[in-house]
């Protein structure tokens, strides 16, 4: 991937040869910033023009999910009551270990597409709800190892794809060609449609960050292995598109950093840090740096990642909406109307966890009746990447 020095503009390797400059719109649903490119001009007349903004502005709420299930051989139960109970719509499973290429309807009206080579290894497949059976426009089967569907939903376009690393002991082409097919897939998908990636990459960073200090964090558990090294060296690696590097970073690297700050009342000082680290690491993946002066939008825009702290509000409602929705008597949602005896401390007061959520609805525009129904608070404290 390059990179071109020049104030304002970063190639975007999705449109090839075409500079974009990335502008954030905060006002349109189901995204939380919608990225436009400055430099071409707009076709068609005022009627055209409107309906391709009212398409940007849809929503669409689903609940997509990845698993391993080892062989599905005898679980198409199990599965389907997993999914139904967890109310999950779209399901991207590996090492199915079925042989063929064909779409089989499992338990409860859920239907299976998959794809495989051998009975005894890999495979992989994508599981739909019964009403996405008749959505589905294209479906791509690479290989054993990487899948993908193409399915329009209420007029949005989505790309779901599953894929299956190749795991401890495999032979290092294999390794590189799994890799190459899912850049490939990543890049045939056309700009303005959604794409979500459900994989098991079989890899662990393992502890510590020596090395990798711009993309990884300190805290992990046991030794890195070479599918981990792997994992962190796409976000390294110039022969990656800024597109895939920008959808491993949100499937590996950002819910760590997510990970239990829905329920922390975060002080804007903390906020910004965060930012400045998730930053650092786009920079650092991108391969550039603070001397290029290539503003934090354009960075966002290349990558089409979010604000992280966008993210956290989000998370941060979506948990309080959780707990709004529980009897009156649950302990989690007593706790959050406790007032605590005395008088506060001298200086300034720390920031309680209900001044951060009322601070977040606020923004959002809505309220706590409003948690109550479950859908409507989802599209609500809806902020999606670009």
């Amino acid at each position: 991937m390059r990179i071109v020095s020049t104030l304002n503009f970063i190639p975007d390797r999705s449109r090839p040869w075409l500079t974009m400059t990335a502008i954030g719109a905060g006002d349109l649903q189901g995204a939380g910033v919608n990225w436009a490119t400055v430099g071409r001009r707009c076709r068609g007349g005022r009627k055209v023009r409107r309906q391709r903004e009212k398409r940007k502005g849809k929503s669409v709420g689903l609940r997509i999910g990845t698993l391993n299930v080892g062989t599905m051989t005898g679980k198409g139960r199990e599965l389907a009551d997993m999914m139904a109970r967890r109310k999950v719509d779209i399901l991207c499973v590996q090492e199915t270990r079925w042989k063929g290429s064909k779409a089989h309807s499992i338990e409860a009206g859920f239907k299976l597409f998959y794809y495989g080579v051998d009975s005894k290894r890999n495979g992989v497949g994508v599981v739909l709800k019964k009403e996405f059976g008749r959505n589905v426009l294209e479906v791509k089967r690479v290989s054993d190892r990487v899948m993908s569907l193409k399915l329009e939903i209420e007029g949005v376009m989505l790309n779901v794809v599953s894929g299956y690393a190749p795991h401890v002991g495999c032979e290092l082409e294999e390794k590189e060609r799994f890799w190459s097919e899912l850049d490939e897939v990543i890049e045939s998908i056309p700009t303005g449609e959604r794409v979500v990636i459900g994989a098991d990459f079989n890899g662990h960073v393992g502890e510590g960050n020596t090395g990798d200090e711009e993309v990884m964090g300190k805290f992990g558990v046991k030794e890195r292995n070479l599918e981990g090294q792997m994992v962190s060296g796409v976000l390294c690696d110039r022969k990656i598109s800024a597109r895939i590097k920008g959808k491993v970073y949100k499937t590996v690297v950002r819910p760590a950093m997510l990970y239990g700050l829905e329920t922390v009342a975060l002080r804007k000082r903390q906020e910004s840090e965060l930012e400045v680290a998730e930053l650092k690491m786009l920079r650092f993946s991108l391969g550039v740096t603070k001397l290029d002066r290539i503003r934090n939008e354009y960075i966002r825009g290349t990558a089409h990642v979010g604000r992280l702290g966008d993210k956290v509000r989000e998370a941060r409602l979506r948990w309080f909406g959780h707990v709004q929705r529980r009897d009156s008597v649950y302990i989690g949602r007593r706790m959050l109307d406790v007032e605590l005896p005395g008088r506060r401390q001298r200086g300034r007061p720390k920031r309680r966890y209900m001044e951060v959520i009322n601070e977040d609805m606020k923004l959002v525009g809505a309220g706590v009746e409003d948690a109550e129904d479950r859908d409507r608070w989802r599209v609500m404290i809806r902020c999606g990447d670009p």
